[in-house]
């Protein structure tokens, strides 16, 4: 017979290795490729020495002189504060009872809200890794009754939960409901009170407005004016390298690029990635030249293009003109667990919603994402395509 201790055992004891595993694997091959750790957690805080320049103690000299004054390495201190990622599932009492005799029909329950949980999850996390914290997805152009057009739609989906922030930071409308996108037109139907949304607010996810992970457009964008605790404009050392490319790429540009990283900052790209616009954009490029189009298979069954056994890999959460050159051994996500259930006294994980004939499951996990070297990272952007 299926009980809610049954139910709850599954969950922890069956699905949660499976939920594990795709959001580890199977979010994009970049974050299968980091480095996951609880190394340098300290509560609720990440604190790390990030090494700067080189050490100073080296140098020649004669057979019986002096030795080398010792320049220890120069190191500065980040820290970082552990982000609350949630994912949650909702089954109703009635869907519970119907399947207590039936496991086959229980399993069917369980897989649906698990895989609905996992493809949620996946495109969140991926989203949130390309993003620069503030949990931004995009700003009002206009408003039409509840059709909303946006500057860029690439981070909205339907059935997201939203609030809207004016320009001031005000938050204007909470609880609005994507039910329906038109990508090419830029707009969204909504559900909900958008009565005072105008132009020039912006949208983010319920409750999530400066919560997100620190994701790798922090390094890059300018608004950004602290990174992991410290001031930008005040260590300079933290720039990465950005180049206006205003026109199309070839593979000049992007030996530049990886060449400036190498001879200034020791840094040895080892992942490409960019919009899609982008990625066929240096496709055509290759197929111009008549030059072979090489593939490589990479970490979580993914497959990419190559440039100089370098994957080139195409994101959807990537502006359209962007390209990033990334080190993914500078990058760390710094965790005090993996993904984990929120379990009640009982150690029950589904948990009765007060008032209501539905049980809910809170997926959870405190984490965030830190580059050890930013100014060994570099961004291509106004790529015409």
């Amino acid at each position: 017979m299926v009980t809610l201790t049954s139910a709850s055992n599954a969950l922890k004891n069956v699905y949660l290795d499976v939920v594990t595993n795709q959001l580890n694997t199977k979010i994009n091959p970049f974050y299968a490729m980091i480095q996951k750790t609880s190394n340098f957690v300290n509560g609720n805080t990440i604190v790390k020495a990030a090494p700067v320049g080189l050490n100073g103690g080296i140098g020649a000299g004669t057979e019986d002189g002096a030795l080398p004054t010792v320049g220890s390495q120069n190191y500065h201190q980040f820290r970082e504060t552990l982000k609350n990622l949630y994912g949650r599932i909702c089954i109703s009492d009635k869907a519970l009872r119907a399947s207590t005799n039936d496991a086959g029909a229980f399993v069917n329950l369980l897989n649906s809200e698990m895989e609905s949980l996992i493809t949620a999850s996946q495109f969140n996390f991926s989203r949130m890794l390309f993003g620069n914290g503030t949990g931004k997805l995009a700003s009002v152009v206009a408003k039409e009754g509840n059709v909303i057009t946006v500057d860029a739609a690439l981070n909205l989906a339907v059935g997201q939960i939203l609030d809207i922030y004016s320009e001031e930071n005000a938050i204007v409308a909470t609880a609005v409901r994507v039910v329906d996108i038109n990508r090419a037109s830029k707009t969204i139907t909504v559900s909900g009170n958008i009565e005072a949304v105008v132009e020039g607010c912006y949208l983010t996810i319920q409750n999530s407005k400066d919560n997100e992970i620190t994701g790798i457009e922090a390094i890059f964008d300018d608004s950004v004016t602290s990174l992991y605790g410290l001031n930008k404009s005040e260590n300079a050392w933290l720039k990465p390298l950005t180049m206006d490319i205003n026109g199309a790429l070839n593979e000049i540009l992007l030996q530049m690029a990886i060449d400036n990283l190498d001879e200034n900052f020791g840094s040895e790209i080892d992942y490409i990635t960019c919009s899609n616009a982008v990625r066929r954009g240096y496709q055509l490029y290759l197929s111009n030249y008549r030059k072979n189009i090489d593939v490589m298979n990479l970490e979580g069954g993914f497959k990419a293009i190559s440039y100089n056994n370098i994957p080139v890999v195409a994101d959807k959460f990537i502006k359209e003109d962007c390209m990033y050159l990334l080190n993914s051994k500078d990058f760390t996500l710094h965790q005090l667990c993996d993904w984990k259930w929120l379990e009640g006294e009982t150690g029950n994980i589904l948990k009765q919603n007060a008032g209501f004939a539905t049980y809910t499951a809170t997926l959870v996990k405190y984490a965030n994402l830190m580059c050890d070297k930013p100014c060994g990272q570099a961004k291509l952007y106004n790529l015409t395509v």
